[in-house]
C-alpha cells in the first residue's frame, strides 16, 4: 500500500468557500509540507495542474531535491508541449532526483481552461491526441528513434540520447471515467486513478480497466484520490467535517456548481451526482462524505471517522485492488501529521525507522522519554 499526500499549489484553507483561514501559496509553505510528508513516511506527493495552480514542473523541480525519499507525481498535459520536449523534461527531472518522478497524465476536463491555453479540441479528440503523444513520449524514453505521422502529433527522427533513468520510463498515472479514458489507460497507463466514489462504483471501474488491459496483454495497477478527516473519536471527526464547510453559503454552492457544470469530465459528473449540490445526505457510503465537492471541483469526497473507521474504509478499497492512496486534508501541513500519527500504525505500510538526522533517538518531550527520577525532574523544571 502506497500512501501519498498533496501539495496545495492553489493555496490552502482551514475552511472551504471563504477567505477565513486562507493560506497563500509560498515556496516556504510548500517546502514545509513536502518535507513533512517525506519525514513522516508518505511515499509521494501529487503536484496538481490548472490555471489556479503554480506550474507543477517548476514546483516539483524546486522541491524534489529538498526531500530525500519522497516521489513527486507531476501533471503532464499532452498537446501543450511536444512529446519529445516533454520527454526531455521528464528525463532530466527524473535523473537529478534519482528516479523519484511519476507522471500524472491530464487530458483536460474544463473546456474554458483548455481554450484559454490554446486547445480547442473536443473531449474525445483530446484523448486521441494523448494516445499519440504517449506513443512517441514512451518510445523516445525507451531509446527508440521515432517517425510518427498522426492526426495530432508528427515527428521525424525523434530521439532522446539521454534515455530514461527509470526503466522503461517514469511510471504513468491517469484519472478518467469516460470510455475513451479507459481505453487510453488500458493501452498506455501504469496506474489508473479514481476519485473517491463508493466502493461499488470504484470496483466497477477497476473491473472495466482490467478487462480492457487484458485484451492487450497488459496489467494495470490502481489508485484512488480522497480527502481524509480523521480524529481520535468519530464525533470529533464529523464535527471537523461540518466545521470545514461552516462558512459555505447557499450562494457559494450555487456559484461553484455552475462553474463545475461546464466541465466535460465524466468523473466530475459522477462526483457531482453524489451530492447533487445539496447539503443533506452528504454521507454517501459508510464514512464517505461528499461535502467537499459542494465547493471544489475534482476530488470531492473525504473519509471521515476515528482512526479505526477510516483505516477499515481504506482497507476496503485496498481489497478491491487499490494500491495507491493519494490523500489530502485542510490545512495540509497539520493534517499530514494527523494522518500519519493516527492512521499509519493501522495500515500495511512501511514506517520510517530513523530520525531526520539518520540517528535513532528516544526524545519525545521537553525532558525526554522514559522514567526520570523526581529530583532530576525538579531540577530540569527549575532550569
Amino acid at each position: 500500500m502506497e500512501i501519498f499526500w498533496f501539495l496545495p499549489t492553489h493555496g490552502d484553507n482551514r475552511y472551504l468557500g471563504t477567505d477565513v483561514g486562507v493560506r497563500p501559496v509560498t515556496h516556504s509553505y510548500l517546502k514545509q509540507i513536502a518535507q513533512a510528508a517525506d519525514n513522516l513516511g508518505f511515499k509521494g506527493v501529487l503536484v496538481p495542474s490548472g490555471r489556479a495552480c503554480e506550474d507543477p514542473w517548476v514546483t516539483a523541480a524546486s522541491l524534489i531535491n529538498l526531500t530525500k525519499q519522497l516521489k513527486f507525481l507531476v501533471a503532464l498535459r499532452p498537446g501543450f508541449t511536444s512529446p519529445t520536449v516533454s520527454a526531455r523534461m521528464a528525463s532530466t527531472l527524473d535523473r537529478i532526483s534519482g528516479g523519484r518522478l511519476l507522471i500524472n497524465v491530464v487530458a483536460g476536463g474544463d473546456p474554458a481552461e483548455q481554450q484559454a491555453d490554446g486547445s480547442f479540441l473536443q473531449h474525445d479528440q483530446r484523448y486521441a491526441e494523448a494516445g499519440e503523444f504517449l506513443t512517441v513520449w514512451k518510445a523516445v524514453l525507451e531509446g527508440e528513434t521515432v517517425d510518427f505521422d498522426g492526426e495530432f502529433i508528427k515527428v521525424k527522427a525523434a530521439n532522446l540520447p539521454s534515455g530514461s533513468f527509470q526503466k522503461p520510463y517514469p511510471p504513468l498515472f491517469i484519472g478518467g471515467s469516460s470510455d475513451v479514458a479507459i481505453t487510453l489507460s488500458a493501452r498506455h497507463i501504469d496506474v489508473y486513478l479514481s476519485w473517491g466514489e463508493t466502493p461499488a462504483a470504484v470496483a466497477e471501474k477497476i473491473n472495466r480497466v482490467r478487462a480492457e488491459a487484458a485484451k492487450l496483454g497488459r496489467s494495470v495497477k490502481f489508485g484512488i484520490r480522497l480527502h481524509v478527516i480523521v480524529r481520535e473519536t468519530s464525533a470529533e471527526a464529523w464535527a471537523a467535517a461540518d466545521g470545514l464547510i461552516s462558512h459555505v453559503t447557499d450562494e457559494t454552492i450555487a456559484a461553484a456548481q455552475a462553474a463545475i457544470a461546464g466541465f466535460e469530465s465524466v468523473g466530475q459528473k459522477k462526483m457531482t451526482e453524489l451530492h447533487g449540490g445539496k447539503r443533506d445526505n452528504l454521507e454517501v457510503a459508510p464514512n464517505l462524505w461528499a461535502g467537499i465537492g459542494l465547493v471544489r471541483g475534482g476530488a470531492g469526497t473525504a473519509l471521515v471517522g476515528n482512526p479505526q473507521e477510516v483505516a477499515d474504509r481504506i482497507l476496503e478499497y485496498g481489497n478491491l485492488g487499490i494500491d495507491y492512496f493519494i490523500f489530502s486534508g485542510y490545512p495540509h501541513l497539520e493534517e499530514a501529521y494527523r494522518v500519519a500519527e493516527l492512521l499509519f500504525p493501522l495500515l500495511p505500510i512501511e514506517l520510517p525507522q530513523a530520525s531526520e538526522a539518520g540517528i535513532q533517538t528516544n526524545l519525545t518531550g521537553p525532558f525526554g522519554a522514559g522514567k526520570i527520577a523526581q529530583p532530576q525532574l525538579e531540577a530540569a523544571i527549575r532550569i
